[in-house]
């Protein structure tokens, strides 16, 4: 893809803009920011009203997820949409860390693309569902809803700590089959290289799940998709960024948007994990953490764009 700077229009593009550069530009992180990670579904009521009067006052917004359209289609966009979305709102759906797309509009969800590049092999997803049946049922269930990675996550009738502490043996047994078919992989910093010395997959645990990806998917390609997706619209880039988040991985969308000179400011719901020392500024609520200190800063990030209030930095 194109490079993308506070300037990135290409001439069809540019001569393509009829309105005003857009105030602020959203890159959201679902699962904790958005979505309550113990009932995994917007819990907060401010959240859906306050993303559809961001959206009408014509932010764009990119939910940068691992989530599979299929939780953006029935957790996400219902509440969006009686929050009363309009038209002209800017909204897509990145899922899958890059590799599946579609925008959200007032109608609801649009059509799917995958990058099929990017899909794990089939006999991984095989292997995997065949692990949790066979010995993980009481765990975790398979996200058969997905349609490039292949995930695993936490059932809610247990706690998170019962999950947390037999997560690193699925993990080892997850390496066991992707060994088992000469697949290279790394795992959380370690490299185990196929037999060419190549390294394609990843498997990448977050604190309810477990996602077995191409190591080309992240939240810095979903932040280049949403550049092409504003120029393809026809519409400029925003400036001025804003990214929220609950992991470290989140940080690379907003490190991709510094390194192309945007003014970005990143804000981390999830702070106990250690908050990253970064070029840009990083937020984080004093005492709030995973979708409560989300709804803080979207409120906020509604009164910035209507002028009452000049920055974020207080929340």
């Amino acid at each position: 893809m194109t490079d993308a700077s506070p300037d990135f229009e290409t001439d069809a593009a540019r001569d393509s803009v009829t309105d005003a550069r857009p105030p602020l530009g959203l890159l959201l992180d679902v699962d904790g920011p958005i979505a309550s990670p113990e009932t995994r579904s917007i819990a907060v009521p401010s959240i859906a009203p306050d993303l559809a009067a961001l959206a009408n006052a014509g932010v764009p917004i990119a939910f940068n997820t691992g989530r599979s359209d299929a939780f953006l289609r029935e957790q996400v966009v219902p509440p969006l949409l009686e929050a009363g979305l309009s038209r002209d709102a800017l909204v897509w759906s990145v899922c899958e860390k890059g590799a599946v797309w579609m925008q959200i509009t007032a109608d609801g969800a649009g059509d799917v693309t995958v990058d099929e590049e990017l899909a794990m092999p089939d006999v991984v997803a095989r292997d995997v569902d065949d692990l949790v049946k066979r010995e993980y049922s009481d765990l975790v269930f398979f996200d058969d809803t997905k349609r490039a990675m292949v995930s695993v996550e936490q059932n809610t009738n247990i706690s998170n700590e019962s999950y947390l502490e037999r997560q690193g043996e699925f993990d080892e047994k997850v390496a066991e089959i992707l060994t088992r078919h000469g697949l290279g992989f790394e795992r959380e910093g370690e490299k185990t290289p196929d037999t060419s010395g190549s390294i394609r997959y990843r498997i990448d645990p977050t604190i309810i799940s477990t996602d077995i990806e191409s190591i080309r998917v992240g939240k810095d390609l979903g932040a280049e998709l949403v550049m092409k997706f504003l120029t393809d619209a026809g519409v400029a880039v925003p400036r001025r960024w804003r990214t929220l988040g609950d992991s470290r991985t989140d940080y690379a969308m907003a490190d991709w948007l510094h390194e192309r000179g945007f003014d970005v400011v990143h804000v981390d719901v999830r702070p106990n994990d250690g908050v990253l020392d970064k070029p840009y500024p990083v937020r984080h609520h004093d005492s709030l953490i995973h979708d409560e200190a989300g709804a803080e800063y979207l409120a906020r990030w509604v009164q910035m764009v209507h002028g009452e209030a000049s920055d974020d930095a207080d929340v």
